[in-house]
């Protein structure tokens, strides 16, 4: 199991606490990413998102990909792992930019590709926003570009519904050969076939063992179908909460998920909803962590939680992309108290 996070860059991650000690600044981004890799992180994943769908829309919160060249050039050892969304990109010009942040990081950069599901915020920022598959197979292409530029051979021609390229140049090439590693998640007819065609590897939004464990068997069969080599890792996003009892953590649960109908995080929730074709009914609070990270039920004692991430590792999950609240701080604990857990108890059950 290899541990990641992801880089605090709204404010936070809870729709019902106002305020986290956590700011949406870059120093604050800086510190936990450079602590990050120094106690044992792998990967931090920079969502993309133009409005701040978790504090509100009048509420601040860093810009993805400036954000990830800059993490890039004040870390050493870090996968930093950013979202793309094609309705907001031109497919040539992000490729470009992926390679030049991949030699800036000597070949650190990866891609979450994400076919967006916000409708207001691709309203507010010009985005484009069409109907669920046909979103999809924009992202198609999108990733077709992206795929052909970053190869060896060039000049690069590509003539699609919706993009056009003749002859492009591409230099220089990302470091990693053939290319950028491409992540994507999603739980519809289209979204899974578009994985499975186009990318790398799986994430999975929140599940709980039994859920995922579904998740990774359709996906390694749809893979198989296509004739390429495996996917190469499957990735789970969840919330930790760590306590010395199992009451302190309950405790913790109820006050973060004290549902506030009417507050500023739920402005994106029906579109999330609504937009998206989720495999499993999202209630307001699942929503009350980002992203749905109760659902894997990381939430206990070190020891509780060690013996869960056991369990995700043996149906297949392999690596967990993990948010905390205060971040910093909270990391720090589950480095400490949890990560040396899990090692002993595989190897006890490996000695068995």
């Amino acid at each position: 199991m290899e541990y990641g996070f992801w880089l605090p860059i709204f404010g936070g991650w809870l729709r019902n606490v106002e305020d986290e000690q956590m700011p949406a600044t870059f120093d604050y981004a800086k510190q936990v990413a450079q602590t990050a890799e120094q106690i044992g992180f792998s990967t931090t994943l920079i969502a993309e998102l133009n409005l701040n769908d978790i504090k509100g829309l009048e509420a601040p919160s860093l810009e993805a990909w400036t954000t990830a060249a800059a993490i890039a050039a004040t870390t050493e050892r870090l996968e930093i792992m950013t979202a793309v969304r094609p309705g907001f990109h031109n497919p040539a010009t992000t490729a470009k930019m992926a390679a030049n942040i991949d030699q800036l990081s000597n070949g650190r950069f990866t891609l979450n590709v994400v076919s967006a599901w916000w409708e207001e915020e691709a309203r507010q920022y010009n985005g484009i926003f069409t109907a669920h598959d046909e979103r999809y197979a924009r992202t198609e292409e999108f990733v077709t570009i992206m795929k052909g530029l970053w190869a060896d051979a060039s000049p690069y021609s590509f003539d699609g519904n919706y993009y056009t390229l003749e002859k492009t140049q591409l230099h220089p090439k990302p470091v990693q050969r053939p290319g950028i590693k491409l992540y994507a998640g999603g739980e519809s007819e289209a979204g899974k076939q578009t994985i499975v065609n186009h990318c790398d590897a799986y994430v999975m939004h929140g599940g709980t063992v039994e859920e995922v464990s579904v998740k990774i068997e359709d996906m390694k069969a749809r893979r198989q179908a296509t004739g390429q080599s495996p996917l190469e890792s499957f990735g789970l996003a969840a919330y930790i909460i760590c306590r010395d009892t199992e009451e302190e953590a309950v405790q913790e649960w109820q006050r973060i998920t004290d549902v506030k109908e009417d507050g500023a995080g739920y402005v994106g929730y029906d579109d999330f909803v609504s937009k998206s074709q989720l495999e499993q009914q999202v209630k307001r609070n699942d929503y009350s962590v980002s992203n749905r990270g109760l659902r894997p039920d990381l939430i206990g004692t070190p020891e509780q939680i060690a013996e869960r991430i056991l369990a995700f590792e043996q149906v297949g999950v392999s690596l967990l992309l993990l948010q905390f609240s205060p971040q910093l701080e909270e990391m720090e604990r589950f480095a400490r108290d949890v990560m040396p857990l899990v090692e002993e108890k595989r190897k006890v059950g490996q000695t068995k």
